[in-house]
């Protein structure tokens, strides 16, 4: 059974160009509960803890400078089948190949500039909200 969470953030670029009431209009739309959710500034360091599975990737340090070169919303989302039908709802990661009417066909600039990040498993989705929401407990149900 797929779970109920995911996580998302709306990333640098997407808050500094205005796109956020946008993404999360589009993501109540879609059914999302957004049941956390806060604007924060990662440090460098921050966001390489965030994204340590690429660490051996050569993109790895460009990731991280560009993270935390602005402020971001981290937020938690609730459905049934939350990844799934949120990475649905996001399209791919290359905005030229996204789908028409998703958020990153919509508001991305670029492969890295992509408008927001989505977990993409379950597993995953816990690990990240965790990062951001040490009470994630307290909001799910």
């Amino acid at each position: 059974m797929s779970g109920n969470i995911t996580f998302t953030m709306i990333k640098p670029e997407a808050v500094s160009d205005g796109y956020s009431g946008a993404i999360t209009e589009k993501i109540e739309t879609a059914g999302f509960e957004i049941i956390a959710m806060k604007m924060t500034r990662l440090s460098n360091n921050r966001a390489g803890e965030f994204y340590m599975v690429h660490k051996d990737r050569p993109f790895y340090s460009s990731l991280c400078d560009y993270m935390s070169s602005g402020k971001i919303i981290a937020m938690v989302l609730k459905k049934d089948n939350a990844v799934e039908d949120y990475r649905t709802l996001i399209g791919a990661t290359d905005p030229e190949k996204a789908e028409e009417g998703t958020i990153r066909k919509l508001y991305a600039k670029s492969l890295q500039s992509n408008a927001v990040h989505g977990s993409d498993s379950d597993e995953n989705a816990k690990i990240e909200a965790g990062f951001f929401f040490s009470d994630l407990e307290l909001f799910i149900d």
